[in-house]
């Protein structure tokens, strides 16, 4: 499946539900806002070890997933609601990214 075809079964169900007139983008922000600290939530209190490997318990793999779920849901119904193919601007994000961040600067900091 690809993106495209997840903002299409995401359109469709929220068209079956006549959720369109609540689906602006002030409210799919704040949706997405909520997600993301949910999934936050998770891993609020935890060690740098413990947050690897939460996943590694069924339980706390569920949680993490459906939240992730949620994250990606509401990020792919907001772009596909503003008409912004998200594949392309990540592509374009990083290009940018590639100039202001050339590589190993970072470690030549490290290394002083």
């Amino acid at each position: 499946m690809t993106l495209e075809d997840l903002a299409a079964r995401q359109r469709a169900f929220a068209e079956a539900r006549a959720w369109g007139p609540f689906h602006t983008p002030k409210n799919l922000v704040m949706a997405l806002s909520a997600e993301v600290g949910e999934l936050t939530e998770l891993f609020q209190w935890l060690t740098p070890d413990e947050a690897t490997s939460a996943p590694q318990d069924p339980a706390a793999r569920a949680r993490i997933e459906d939240e992730l779920a949620d994250v990606l849901l509401y990020l792919t119904r907001l772009a596909d609601v503003l008409g912004v193919d998200l594949i392309a601007a990540a592509h374009a994000k990083i290009d940018r990214n590639e100039t202001r961040f050339p590589p190993n600067i970072g470690r030549a900091a490290l290394d002083r």
